[in-house]
Order: structure tokens, then sequence, then C-alpha cells
């Protein structure tokens, strides 16, 4: 196989020596061709490189080359004892394989390795599956959004994704709260930090309002004793305010302006958001909207 997947990079290298991009930048514009030959011929000069290893089985995997994606995942968690990998959605074609639940077992057991044995493993497992499932059609709906920033307009392609995205929501919903009532909300003490994210995630992305409405309490003291994600609890208590079209009050959700870039929806009391965020261990907004949407962020902040 490693012979086989060599080869074949080896051919298109004269064709591709000129590209000055890395694989990375070739995955986020969209051009998986020359992303693969970015990433294939920095794995034959540094093999060893995991990172660079786990791109090229991302790539290979959004191109449903299975084999060779499972050849090169497997190199490039050999190290690797985090779950975050079973979450990925670019992994989507792989999860349906039987390999895939090799990939599970072997994860899992070099985390508790690292972290201590979780409690409830079936029910983790079937918690990270949801974050992939909720994740899997982003890689392409980036890819619309990217091409709006650069055209003005939406791609045709985006409205079919968008729907069946919808429907990927709702079906998660759905096996969402079968879990829940199966086994209860999911703490970070049951089944460890990323898998109790799984239902945030869900809810955050539902249609309805009521919806994240009637679960805010639980989100909410989960964040506050330590045992869920404070930061989705800003996301998802921010959404249902900005649906009622009130002000948020963390500033975790953001608007296309007219000049086609992101912006924050309207902060009550900007002036303490900060005061605000750190109640719950957020960092200062003006920090998180550099990182997540470039945007400058410029009130000044005050304390009660």
């Amino acid at each position: 196989m490693k012979r086989t997947c060599l080869h074949i990079f080896m051919l298109f290298i004269p064709l591709f020596g000129w590209a000055q991009k890395n694989g990375t930048q070739y995955k986020e514009e969209g051009n998986l061709d020359s992303a693969l030959m970015a990433y294939g011929m920095q794995y034959m000069k540094s093999p060893e490189n995991a990172d660079n290893t786990y791109g090229l089985a991302t790539v290979l995997a959004l191109q449903y080359q299975l084999d060779t994606a499972f050849y090169f995942l497997n190199q490039a968690l050999k190290e690797n004892a985090s779950l975050l990998p079973l979450t990925d959605s670019d992994f989507l074609s792989l999860s349906n394989d039987p390999r895939w639940e090799q990939i599970e077992e072997n994860q899992f057991r070099k985390y508790e390795a690292q972290n201590g044995k979780i409690k409830n493993t079936v029910y983790a497992k079937q918690l990270l599956r949801m974050i992939m499932i909720d994740q899997c059609l982003d890689y392409y709906i980036d890819q619309a959004k990217a091409t709006f920033m650069k055209k003005g307009q939406i791609p045709h392609w985006y409205y079919p994704l968008g729907a069946y995205q919808q429907e990927l929501i709702v079906n998660n919903f759905s096996e969402m709260k079968v879990l829940i009532q199966e086994y209860g909300w999911p703490t970070y003490s049951m089944v460890g930090e990323l898998a109790a994210d799984a239902p945030l995630l869900v809810i955050n992305h539902h249609a309805e309002t009521a919806v994240r409405k009637s679960y805010l309490s639980q989100i909410e003291n989960a964040c506050r004793t330590g045992e869920g994600s404070c930061v989705e609890f800003a996301k998802i208590q921010d959404r249902i305010l900005v649906d009622e079209d009130k002000p948020q009050i963390y500033g975790m959700q953001f608007r296309y302006t007219a000049e086609r870039s992101l912006a924050p929806f309207s902060i009550e009391n900007p002036q303490y958001v900060d005061q605000r965020r750190k109640e719950i261990g957020l960092e200062p907004l003006k920090d998180y909207l550099k990182r997540k949407i470039n945007y400058d962020w410029k009130v000044e902040q005050k304390n009660k």
C-alpha cells in the first residue's frame, strides 16, 4: 500500500512542483486535488509529520479513497491519544466502514490510558458520532460562504445542502432525546468533555427557539458546575435572545454586514460584556471576535 501511494504521488510531482501553498490552504480553497499533491509531497519529505499525514488522510476521505485514507489515518494516529479525530466530519465516509470501529477502539484505549476510565463509553461513542453528523456538511457549506464573500451571491448548490443539513439536525435531535432518556444528561465526568458537548451542538443548531429554551437551565447548570461547556451555553443563550429580537449578552452570535463581513449582533450593555464572560470562564470578547471572525471590538470595558 505504501509503495503504491508514494508511486502515485511521484507521478504528479512534476505537475505540482510549482505550487507555493500547503495542503491546508488548498483544502480550505476547495482544491482537493492540489491539496492531495501538496500533502503527498510533504509526506515523502517528512513521513514522521503526524499533522501532515492526518491532513492527507482527511483529503483522501473527502475524495472517498477509503483504503488509502484508512492507511494514512492509522499512521497519523499512532501517537495521538485524543478523541477529537472521532468527531472529524472529514472522515464521515470512513465512519460506516467496519474498519472505523478499530479506529474508535484504539483512540479510546489510548485516551483512557492517559486520562482515566470513561464511565460510559457506549454513550460517549454515540455522542461523538452525533458531533460528526452535526458537522458533516460544514466543509461544503464553508465553500459556499467563501463563494458568497467573493462574488456576493450564494451558489446554487448550497440550497440542497442547506435542506439536507436541516434534515440531519432534526434526525440528530431525535436521537439525542432517546439517548438522554436512556442514559441521562451527559456530563464531563460521565462521558468526557468532548462527548458531553454533543447535545449542546445539536440543540444550538435546532431550528426552534422553544427547543433551545427548554434545555437552557440544564445547559447553564452544567456550565456553572464545571460539568459542561460554558462556550456552548453562551452561544445557545445568545441565540435565544437574538431569535427573540433582543440584545445578546455574551457576544457569541454574528451577522453579515452590507460589506459582506461578519459582525456581532447588538449586545446588551456592551461595556460590561467582558465581566459577564469572565463569570463563566470565557476570554475577553475582543480576543474572541478577532480570532473567530477577524473583527476589531473597540468598546471600552468596565466593571460594576
